[in-house]
C-alpha cells in the first residue's frame, strides 16, 4: 500500500480514532466505540473502512490492526538513497549527520568532524573570487541560521580570509 494512501485512512478523525482502539486492544466495534468515543454508527463505518484499506481485519471474531503494513509500506515506497556527499566513505558519513536537505543541523563538537563540514561548506566559495560580507552571510544563512558562528569557524580554521569586510576563500579541497 502506498504510504499516501495509509495517510488517508487515517486523514479522518474518526478512523484514526477507531484504529487507535484497535490498536490498544478493541476487539468488538461496541468496545471500538466506547474507547473512540464515536457513536456506534460512526464507528462501524470506520471500522468498515479501515477493514476495506486492509489497516484492520477480523480474526476468529475479533478486530485486528494490520500494523505490519506500515513497515510494509516503508520498505516499498521508501525514496533512494541520497548521492554521498564526499566520494570518500568516512567524509561521507560525518556529513550525513551533521548535514541534512543542504542544512547544516548542528555544530560538530570534534574538532575532526567541524573540519570535515567546514571544508564541504567552503566549497560553495569559488577560489579567486572576492565576496562582500553581505553575500557571504547570505551564502551561510541558507546552510545554517547561525551564519555569523559559521564565518567565524571558517576564518578560524584558515578556509576564509578577510579584510575590510571582503572574504576570498584560502583553503579547502578544490576541484580541478
Amino acid at each position: 500500500m502506498k504510504p499516501d494512501a495509509l495517510c488517508g485512512l487515517l486523514a479522518e478523525p474518526e478512523r484514526l480514532s477507531a484504529f487507535a482502539a484497535v490498536v490498544l486492544g478493541a476487539t468488538t466495534p461496541s468496545e471500538v466505540a466506547s474507547m473512540a468515543s464515536l457513536p456506534a454508527r460512526d464507528a462501524v463505518q470506520a471500522l468498515r473502512r479501515l477493514e476495506q484499506g486492509g489497516l484492520v481485519s477480523t480474526i476468529e471474531g475479533k478486530l485486528v490492526a494490520e500494523v505490519s503494513v506500515f513497515k510494509d509500506a516503508v520498505r516499498e515506497y521508501a525514496a533512494p538513497p541520497d548521492e554521498p556527499l564526499d566520494p570518500d566513505q568516512a567524509r561521507a558519513a560525518v556529513l550525513r549527520a551533521f548535514i541534512r536537505d543542504g542544512r547544516l543541523l548542528q555544530f560538530p563538537v570534534a574538532h575532526g568532524k567541524l573540519r570535515i563540514v567546514l571544508e564541504h561548506i567552503v566549497a560553495c566559495f569559488e577560489p579567486g573570487v572576492r565576496y562582500p560580507e553581505r553575500a557571504v552571510d547570505a551564502i551561510l544563512r541558507a546552510w545554517h541560521p547561525d551564519y555569523a558562528a559559521l564565518r567565524r569557524y571558517l576564518i578560524d580554521e584558515d578556509l576564509m580570509a578577510r579584510e575590510s569586510g571582503v572574504y576570498w576563500r584560502t583553503g579547502g579541497p578544490v576541484d580541478v
